[in-house]
């Protein structure tokens, strides 16, 4: 008879998850992925003015910080009809790639990597065979020393000595799948460390041209930030010459650290390139930063890979790839605490209709089991479906539409994986291959980002092109009565969507479709589950006290809920707590 395990929180991520399961014989039969909080931002926006909107919807992610900014002035833009100008175009391309990477460097190192390096291990590693083990896998990271190796081995000793480990308190150390040699292990918990210095550098591109970070500035119809290369309070030579440095930088640890790690990593746990399989369709818009304003039918609003155009790979057929129709997306509530009213709830609204309209119906806190709530709600988070399949979104199912399409890095980088790993393409739906498309993904973002927007943005600036807004539709009375309007931009974990209605110069109504709901979100009206629920099917558990396995293939996607929140019962007061690594 099959046993139930409860995961809450899931930790090292963004918000609160919580994951069940039922398992039986080391295996996981049964699963379900429940967003535990509601925050309902979508509905704060109704009635504002549209301008502004990006500076509420912005606050869903302090992580994906102004990703849903973008989305929102876009969407705006959209439907008024403005058009910025190609030099604010190029901004948002350029901080794009900059948090992108930033993005993709954080969730390897510091919200994944532990679930595959063992940091207790590293005491026992000798530094000068961590740094052989380093030049064997082709890593050229400049903090690949004999000297540095040592020091980080003894801030390890250091912290077991005090019986207290800092960062790494609450890890399943003694696991049995730990494989890395200690070696390995502390090479990698060395670039964990060097991986928390170099997020400034990302960063600081970000805060240049956006002001500040978390959280950047922006503009309907442009960029806030204006140019002037003679004026010392404006974006001049100077912030130019530091942007050039930074990319590079950027471009040297992606390269020379984290691709180099990402392949040795997962060719240690190969196995788990036939593990985590989930959902076999696949949308993306583009590759990362990719950016429409309206329909993927047309052109992109970016400068980012315009050769690789929108796709869909359907029910896991790799031979083909599909135009990506927006009028094919619909939420379904089945699940979830929402209403959409009476005798409506079985229905999928498409997001240019949609509807926030929270319900709960579930068990006051603390509860013990949701998943078998007689309703059939268990989440907060809607279940988006594309032409009524469970979809995924995020770096796999961008670098699957890019491969296809034969794009050049990317073909490359793919092709050696497949052939030192000895895997096929379909193997890459899987945990491992959710985490090597990081990675890849990480190095094409880095070049697209120094080799052609970088360039680009100097190349127009030589010429003149200071010009970041566009004031014709900026005042309301040059809007129409009533409009519509949507985005689709891929950022660091998927395809996102804002999707705005404005009458009379205000929001009538507002949704956005962001990428941990297409693949947190729970079972639609004809049972399919989520791709969290999905991957976590016929997988391995070997220990249920040291749930190790459900974090590698949840943590492969990158969750990222709405920003973190307390639970707390009426006086006040925390309920409970809940420690998981």
């Amino acid at each position: 008879m099959a046993e139930r395990l409860v995961v809450d929180p899931i930790t090292r991520i963004e918000g609160h998850l919580r994951i069940e399961v039922e398992h039986e014989n080391g295996t996981i039969t049964d699963a379900w992925s429940e967003t535990t909080q509601y925050r309902g931002i979508e509905t704060i926006v109704e009635g504002r003015d549209p301008r502004d909107v990006w500076a509420f919807v912005g606050r869903i992610c302090g992580v994906c910080t102004g990703t849903h900014s973008v989305a929102s002035v876009t969407a705006v833009e959209d439907a008024i009809g403005s058009e910025p100008p190609r030099q604010a175009r190029l901004i948002r391309d350029i901080v794009n790639a900059a948090q992108e990477s930033h993005d993709h460097v954080v969730h390897f190192y510091h919200l994944h990597a532990l679930d595959w390096v063992n940091v207790v291990s590293a005491a026992k590693a000798d530094p000068q065979k961590a740094v052989e083990f380093a030049h064997s896998i082709g890593s050229k990271w400049k903090g690949n020393s004999v000297e540095r190796f040592t020091e980080v081995k003894k801030t390890v000793e250091g912290l077991l000595d005090s019986g207290q480990l800092s960062i790494f308190t609450g890890g399943y150390w003694d696991h049995p799948d730990y494989r890395l040699p200690p070696e390995a292990n502390l090479m990698a918990v060395s670039h964990y460390l060097d991986a928390l210095q170099f997020q400034r550098s990302i960063i600081r591109i970000v805060t240049v041209f956006g002001g500040k970070n978390p959280h950047p500035n922006y503009l309907v119809g442009g960029m806030a930030c204006s140019i002037d290369p003679d004026k010392s309070e404006t974006f001049n030579q100077v912030n130019l010459d530091n942007i050039q440095a930074w990319a590079k930088e950027i471009r040297e640890f992606i390269e020379g650290c984290y691709l180099p790690d990402a392949l040795a990593i997962m060719g240690v746990y190969k196995d788990y390139f036939d593990i985590g399989r989930s959902s076999d369709t696949f949308l993306a818009v583009g590759m990362a930063g990719a950016t429409y304003a309206g329909s993927p039918s047309g052109q992109p609003v970016s400068r980012v890979h315009p050769e690789v155009r929108p796709g869909v790979i359907l029910d896991g057929d790799y031979s083909a790839l599909h135009e990506v129709d927006a009028e094919k997306i619909r939420e379904y509530i089945s699940s979830a605490w929402f209403s959409y009213g009476e005798g409506k709830d079985s229905e999928g609204l498409h997001p240019s209709v949609g509807e926030t309209t929270p319900t709960y119906t579930g068990p006051q806190p603390p509860y013990t089991w949701l998943g078998d709530a007689k309703d059939g709600r268990y989440t907060w988070s809607k279940a988006p479906r594309y032409d009524g399949r469970a979809t995924q979104v995020g770096p796999l199912a961008r670098v699957l539409v890019a491969y296809l399409q034969k794009e050049k890095t990317t073909k490359k980088l793919v092709d050696k994986a497949l052939a030192s790993l000895k895997i096929s393409v379909p193997q890459l739906n899987s945990t491992g291959g959710r985490t090597l498309a990081r990675a890849v993904e990480a190095v094409t973002t880095a070049e697209a980002l120094c080799d052609h927007l970088l360039p680009e943005f100097i190349e127009n600036l030589a010429q003149g092109d200071i010009d970041v807004f566009d004031p014709n539709r900026w005042e309301p009375d040059s809007w129409p009565e009533d409009c519509e309007g949507f985005s689709m931009i891929e950022v660091a974990r998927g395809c996102l969507s804002h999707w705005i209605h404005i009458t009379d110069g205000a929001v009538s109504n507002y949704q956005a479709v962001v990428p941990t709901t297409w693949l947190a979100g729970g079972r639609d009206p004809q049972g399919q589950r989520g791709p969290y629920e999905e991957a976590l099917r016929q997988h391995p558990l070997v220990d249920p006290d040291q749930p190790l396995e459900i974090l590698r293939t949840i943590h492969s996607f990158d969750p990222c809920m709405s920003c973190a929140v307390h639970v707390l019962n009426p006086e006040g007061e925390k309920v409970y707590e809940v420690m998981t690594p």
